[in-house]
């Protein structure tokens, strides 16, 4: 039994495809379909992962770990949780266990997920996330970018709503789409070309640092700074009440998002006040936000070198687009009506799951010889890397990124060049791969180094060696060099500047699987 999983920043989802080969989201234990994303370390060996995490966190903050997902590529999580520090994919683990463990109430054993990513995820969060699988007992079938999952979702759904086949659009379905991905802690937004049995993606762009969570902020930055000019103490400056006024600033969000008005409480310091809030101050408040969204929007339309009557369709996905603001930004930019049709908190881990029948499609097509398999396996998924991959080059003093693989390529792709070695005698050479558009080395994400070992003697400046930098559909990277004088080729190993060693993930999955996850 494999599943697809969205793994998100506030809440996650886990579908499956059913016997008709149709997405359905499983509930959780509690009989709920989103889990939140929180864990409660006890310190006695449990792990509380969902809403009694979440009320836990308004008491005792420092014994919940939240919003794990935007440390993810990080060190460490960036706080001590139970007087402990953790890695991110170690916490992301314990959420992976939980929302296994209850799915298996209604599947049977499972052994294999897709699990989704934010489609502007580098190179080292989407190896962290093939990690926190990996620690949580999970083999990883693939990661998927969250709105392609989006768009994998909305075409199955044309399908069955037509009678047709998988991956079958019925003549006067829409065929270019830009999905609005705003989450609870990142932003995306993806072009999309669909035809039959032909899922292609145009263009990527986004934000991992804007989300819901900077929505809620502003509430609570607004009641924070009232409190502190009418009471002279700033509730910033005490973990519990933070805790407590970010739980009442999100419900406000979600309130206003149905009524004009609200009220925020804030506790603190033995004194409460009470703070109203209407929607259209709320809205004012958070213009600025709303304004990234929306030139991000735009931004991969000119990338795409293509205008807004030709895309047909705009779907909203993630759970802060119910604010109305997003709509009606999305109605004045693109000129149309956004379709709200999809269970936009559900559909990304519906799409992973579709996405998940496709490759076991594919697997048993392939094991038998290319006959037979399911209608799954006819479907094409082309996909674009999100990031520029390059290599680090020096030009006299300056440190240059030296673009190999450019922003939105279709994927699979590797490209190759020929570079030239600094110094005579030189016995060795130093790969250093990076992530980014800039022209600066130090401004770009370093994704790893690898070095090239054994070269001749005697080997004059300037010599040729030859880089090749690939990157995969899922986004992940791998490095081969030849030099050119010898003839020997390298497939150097990446050694990436942050994420987990084999030994690493082993250990952190015995303390994982040692845990008693409630």
């Amino acid at each position: 039994m494999i599943v697809g999983i969205d793994l998100g920043t506030t809440f996650c989802a886990v579908a499956h495809l059913d016997d008709r080969g149709r997405p359905v989201t499983i509930p959780n234990r509690e009989g709920e379909v989103l889990t939140p994303s929180a864990v409660y370390l006890t310190g006695t060996g449990e792990a509380v992962v969902g809403q009694p995490a979440l009320d836990v966190a308004l008491e005792q903050p420092d014994k919940v770990a939240m919003l794990v997902k935007r440390q993810m590529g990080r060190a460490d999580f960036g706080r001590l949780v139970t007087g402990r520090s953790f890695r991110p994919e170690t916490l992301s683990a314990v959420i992976l266990r939980k929302l296994i463990q209850d799915a298996e109430q209604h599947l049977g054993k499972i052994t294999q997920a897709v699990i989704t990513v934010p489609a502007y995820f580098d190179d080292s969060r989407r190896k962290a996330t093939i990690d926190a699988g990996r620690i949580a007992g999970l083999e990883v079938l693939d990661i998927l970018d969250e709105p392609s999952a989006a768009a994998l979702a909305y075409t199955f759904q044309q399908s069955a709503a037509a009678n047709l086949a998988p991956g079958e659009l019925p003549p006067d379905a829409a065929k270019t789409i830009l999905v609005y991905d705003l989450g609870g802690g990142t932003f995306d937004v993806t072009l999309v070309k669909l035809g039959k049995k032909r899922f292609q993606t145009l263009g990527i762009e986004g934000d991992v640092r804007l989300g819901g969570k900077d929505w809620d902020d502003r509430l609570v930055n607004f009641v924070a700074e009232q409190f502190r000019q009418t009471h002279g103490s700033d509730p910033r400056t005490d973990e519990q009440s933070m805790a407590m006024l970010d739980s009442s600033a999100e419900r406000a969000k979600r309130t206003l998002s149905k009524v004009d008005s609200a009220t925020i409480t804030c506790t603190h310091d033995g004194k409460k006040m009470t703070v109203p809030i209407t929607r259209a101050e709320f809205e004012k408040l958070t213009q600025d936000l709303l304004l990234r969204t929306r030139l991000t929007s735009q931004h991969v339309i000119n990338q795409a070198g293509m205008k807004w009557e030709q895309v047909e369709k705009v779907l909203m996905v993630g759970g802060s687009t119910h604010m109305p603001a997003t709509g009606r930004m999305l109605r004045e930019l693109t000129g149309r009506e956004p379709d709200r049709s999809l269970a936009v908190s559900e559909v990304v881990a519906r799409g992973a799951a579709v996405h998940a029948g496709i490759l076991i499609a594919r697997k048993a097509r392939e094991a038998s010889a290319g006959v037979g398999g399911t209608n799954l396996a006819d479907i094409v998924e082309i996909s674009v890397n999100a990031h520029s991959l390059g290599v680090e080059i020096r030009q006299l003093d300056a440190r240059l990124n030296n673009r190999l693989v450019v922003k939105n390529t279709q994927l699979p792709a590797a490209v190759s060049r020929v570079y030239y070695t600094a110094q005579e005698n030189q016995t060795k050479v130093r790969v250093r791969v990076l992530q980014g558009e800039a022209q600066q080395a130090e401004a770009c994400m370093p994704v790893g180094e690898c070095w090239i070992d054994g070269l001749p003697a005697n080997l004059p400046k300037g010599s040729p060696i030859q880089v090749r930098c690939g990157v995969a559909a899922n986004g992940l990277i791998e490095v081969m060099a030849l030099d050119m004088t010898s003839g020997r080729m390298a497939k150097a190993e990446l050694k990436r500047t942050g994420g987990l060693t084999d030994d690493e993930i082993a250990k952190e999955a015995e303390w994982v699987a040692g845990l008693k996850v409630i």
